[in-house]
């Protein structure tokens, strides 16, 4: 079998070849004892820049602090109990993640544009009883069974910003705070910061983390429970390979709910001691003043807003000519934008691999030795090889195939569903490994490169959309007698959701696509919403009488501009 070799633990600070070369072992401590330990060692050193307002490592210890007492002291959260934080990019978002950590807790991050069904989902599977959410999210924490029982920390964002904020914001972030008194279960993060941190237990490598969720094969979200130790793996390996340190200023523009912001900025940067230029959103236009005024060096973001940035009508390059390294993935980086990014800059798009299930990268290309269209070499201590995805026998350099990963940054099993854990793993050479659903193949000097998609699953601007799941929704419809979700080609977002419908006999002529549209952006996330509908009066058959989508996936490439 050709599986790519095992890296050692710890990469030089700048790889000099395609290879990473050892160093010693990371870190054996909790994720929050790095915060801590920058807080000791560099209290008055920035640690956030929110709009013009700063924070230092001291101060933004001391909160957490406060806020882990008050969650271990005033509303009962014990060490592995989840705790779900709902929040955009934000102080409150960075105070919340490590306070939950502090308290032994075990951070379930939500999507806030996740709709009330969505949230109840994925609390009641994970067991949650106490969130940390934004005053505009609160009504998603209601309507659904259980959530009467939860008790809300709830923020409000204006409350972090300074008095003349030095570049636009958002408009949510100046929605009026919900009536505290009028609902039980709500509490203040004024109060909540406020508490004195009682004396709480260390956590230990092996005690679990994080669990992010992300969507099944019948559109059940799948909890992916990380420990400190795999946090740390990615963590550490990012802040070391992106040269991250104490002068470094990394923006925090990817949202910090998704392994890639949460690994590559937050909890990287917190590790190096760096300084985290935050967006609440991303807007383009704002991002230009920020960053010309706060001189980033790490740039890390998808290629939609690489491409939206230097598009921006503003932009110049001082908005850039800081950053050192700027690097992504999620989808393919366009050429033409790659080659600019090359020509006034020197920059080249650092691209990678991974997932949530392996809490972010298993593969990423050396700094001194990127590949274009590639997402680079496995990352110290994983494998991976590419497989026959029906037999899984290994396939030579070159070929075609499944690509599976393994490594200490993967997760042992979802939460509570061996099902998925069946048909997520696989014994390949005597060596447990994860199915990434994923074709792809390797060269023969170590490189991969992402080819298709097993899997169904839409990729939307990195956001990742499962079929089946808008599917349900849609079948819900008064209207609709049959439907089909796809992937549809997109300039600007890679791919986008596209719905396919039959619709009953009484419906025709009276339905429309704006009709369709509109019923689902009130029922899902907006990145879950189709973009296009297509009404058709019948939808094709495979030989075992399912709906041929690859069929229809195939035509909609076909037709694409």
């Amino acid at each position: 079998m050709r599986v790519s070799a095992s890296l050692p633990s710890r990469l030089p600070i700048r790889p000099r070849g395609p290879m990473p070369q050892a160093l010693s072992p990371y870190p054996q401590r909790g994720i929050d004892e790095n915060l801590e330990l920058q807080a000791r060692v560099r209290p008055a050193h920035t640690a956030i820049v929110f709009y013009g307002r700063e924070l230092s490592y001291a101060a933004l210890w001391r909160d957490v602090e406060a806020l882990a007492g008050f969650l271990a002291r005033e509303l009962g959260v014990r060490p592995g109990d989840r705790v779900a934080v709902d929040l955009q990019n934000s102080p409150h978002y960075v105070i919340a993640f490590y306070a939950t950590l502090r308290a032994g807790a075990v951070v379930v991050p939500l999507n806030p544009m996740y709709r009330a069904d969505e949230v109840g989902a994925i609390l009641t599977d994970s067991g949650v009883t106490v969130a940390i959410v934004a005053a505009d999210l609160v009504d998603r924490f209601s309507g659904w069974a259980g959530a009467e029982r939860l008790r809300l920390v709830v923020a409000r964002y204006a409350d972090a910003l300074p008095p003349e904020p030095v570049a636009p914001t958002p408009a949510f972030m100046h929605l009026p705070a919900p009536d505290l008194a009028a609902d039980p279960r709500l509490v203040s993060w004024a109060e909540a910061v406020t508490t004195d941190c009682r004396t709480i237990p260390r956590n230990q490598p092996g005690s679990l983390c994080v669990m992010p969720y992300t969507s099944g094969s019948t559109g059940r979200p799948k909890g992916c429970p990380h420990t400190h130790a795999s946090v740390m793996h990615t963590a550490a390996l990012q802040a070391e390979w992106y040269e991250l340190s104490p002068a470094s200023v990394a923006t925090a523009v990817q949202p910090l709910f998704h392994v890639a912001g949460m690994q590559a900025t937050l909890n990287g940067g917190i590790y190096a001691g760096a300084t985290l230029l935050i967006m609440a959103r991303w807007d383009a236009a704002a991002a230009v003043e920020l960053f010309s005024r706060y001189r980033p060096t790490f740039f890390n973001a998808p290629p939609t807003m690489v491409i939206d940035l230097l598009a921006q009508p503003s932009f110049t390059d001082r908005a850039l000519d800081s950053v050192k390294v700027v690097s992504g993935g999620g989808t393919a980086m366009p050429v033409a934008v790659a080659e600019q990014l090359e020509r006034r800059f020197g920059l080249v798009y650092i691209e990678g691999y991974g997932m949530s299930e392996t809490m972010s990268p298993t593969h990423l290309n050396p700094i001194a030795a990127p590949r274009a269209g590639s997402v680079g070499v496995t990352v110290p201590q994983t494998v991976a090889c590419i497989v026959d995805p029906e037999t899984l026998a290994p396939l030579p350099d070159g070929e075609v195939g499944e690509i599976l990963v393994a490594g200490p940054q993967m997760i042992s099993g979802y939460w509570n569903n061996p099902d998925a854990d069946r048909q997520a793993f696989a014994v390949v050479g005597g060596r447990r490994m994860l199915r990434t659903g994923d074709l792809g193949h390797r060269t023969a000097d170590g490189y991969y490169h992402v080819v298709d998609r097993l899997k169904r699953m839409i990729n939307a601007s990195g956001f990742k959309v499962w079929p089946a799941e808008v599917e349900g929704l849609l079948f819900a419809h008064e209207a609709v007698a049959q439907c089909c979700v796809i992937a549809a080609p997109d300039a600007y977002r890679g791919e986008t959701v596209k719905a396919l419908i039959v619709l009953k006999p009484q419906a025709k002529g009276k339905v429309g696509e704006a009709d369709i549209i509109g019923w689902a952006r009130e029922r899902l996330a907006v990145f879950k919403v189709p973009r296009q509908v297509e009404f058709v009066d019948s939808l094709p058959l495979t030989a075992s009488n399912k709906v041929d989508w690859r069929a229809l996936q195939a035509q909609a490439a076909a037709h694409a501009p």
